[in-house]
């Protein structure tokens, strides 16, 4: 078992993870890009130059959401990214943080902001599956005829906010994974396709687990990112404070469409991911597996289990995403390191021995990443 002075040994092997600034410039982000090409097609030879266009555009447009999202929700810029990753890359995200973190508040006024329909479904104990997709009911027809008529549920909209998912038991819990796997639903043998795009985000609350039903890891495969939601800075806080305490919050310009965000996530699956980027992807996820030849030994007596496969298109995927976001012509990668742990950090399962002194997940995805950058 190991000690506390060798896991202090052990974390003191981190570096603080660095915030990327919102995008200022597309390729200018990214220094190293510049010396090796000089126009986008050395960039990406294999880029049609629609998609060049395409990703320069949707570089401002990000930004333009990131401005008008900061009207109201104050701080919290590494949250509003990796959310923006998952709808971009098709994917849902699970949140987890403490109550009263506007973790509410910026879901709904993303869905603002892309003139997107939202539904919030608050999971309780008592959640039936219907309450979520949706039921039959009797309605009489004006000939004087009863007929069954679907009602649909609260799913049925193009971002659904699942708070505090771990509140409502497998069944109800179940409700969501045809919804999120094939964004459809089966309700009394009849299936009814949900709106595009679709985007599920759950909550859970970190501190109060007295009578939850943890989500099974089946069920959290499905989820593309586990995003962490912290407290803000005392700088933010204070302007929390003074900008919330005023006049009522300001409504926020419709920036994109349905149409259009459907548009840009057909784009991110074109961006040109290059082979070492696969293999790095491949490599970073076979690390996590205790009982395979590839993990490393201080990993084996800290993890129970690895990732599996989904894990691999999750990275690629999300590192395509976020090269687009920054008006990047192609995955580099950095664009893996950033989605790394939101990918890693609820598939790699600690043990008992990380457990007890003090060693999560997410330091294990960002040591296992940091280390093979190292010697790549």
């Amino acid at each position: 078992m190991i000690g506390s002075p060798s896991i202090a040994r052990w974390k003191s092997g981190f570096r603080e993870p660095i915030d990327p600034p919102f995008p200022q410039g597309g390729a200018t982000d990214y220094p190293d890009m510049n010396k090796t090409a000089t126009s986008p097609t050395e960039l990406s030879p294999d880029l049609p130059s629609d998609d060049v266009e395409a990703i320069d555009e949707l570089r401002v447009t990000y930004k333009e959401l990131c401005e008008e999202l900061g009207r109201i929700i104050v701080g919290q810029q590494k949250v509003v990214e990796e959310i923006a990753i998952c709808l971009f890359a098709r994917g849902h995200s699970l949140l987890m943080g403490v109550p009263g973190l506007a973790k509410t508040l910026l879901i709904s006024r993303l869905a603002e902001t892309m003139s997107l329909s939202f539904s919030r479904i608050q999971f309780t104990p008592d959640l039936m599956p219907m309450d979520i997709t949706g039921t039959d009911i009797l309605q009489e027809s004006g000939a004087g005829r009863r007929e069954f008529e679907f009602a649909k549920g609260p799913v049925f909209a193009n971002i659904v906010l699942a708070d505090e998912i771990n509140r409502a038991p497998a069944k109800t819990q179940a409700a969501m994974l045809e919804a999120m796997q094939e964004h459809r639903v089966t309700v009394a043998g009849r299936t009814y396709t949900l709106p595009e795009p679709f985007f599920v985000l759950a909550t859970q609350n970190p501190i109060e687990q007295e009578g939850t039903y943890p989500l099974p890891e089946a069920q959290l495969d499905r989820f593309m990112f586990m995003v962490g939601v912290d407290y803000p800075s005392r700088a933010e806080e204070l302007a929390i404070a003074r900008t919330t305490t005023g006049a009522s919050i300001p409504k926020l310009k419709h920036i994109l469409q349905g149409d259009r965000v459907q548009k840009i996530q057909e784009l991110v699956r074109r961006v040109p991911v290059p082979d070492h980027i696969y293999e790095f992807a491949v490599d970073l996820v076979r690390r996590t597996r205790p009982n395979s030849e590839d993990a490393p030994e201080w990993l084996k007596p800290l993890v129970g289990w690895g990732a599996g496969p989904r894990a691999v298109q999750y990275l690629v995927l999300g590192a395509k995403a976020r090269a687009a976001l920054y008006g990047s012509y192609m995955v580099r990668l950095e664009d893996v390191l950033e989605v790394a742990e939101p990918v890693l950090r609820h598939r790699v399962m600690t043990t008992f021995t990380a457990e007890s002194d003090g060693v999560t997940s997410r330091e294990v995805a960002r040591r296992l990443a940091e280390e093979l950058a190292a010697e790549n």
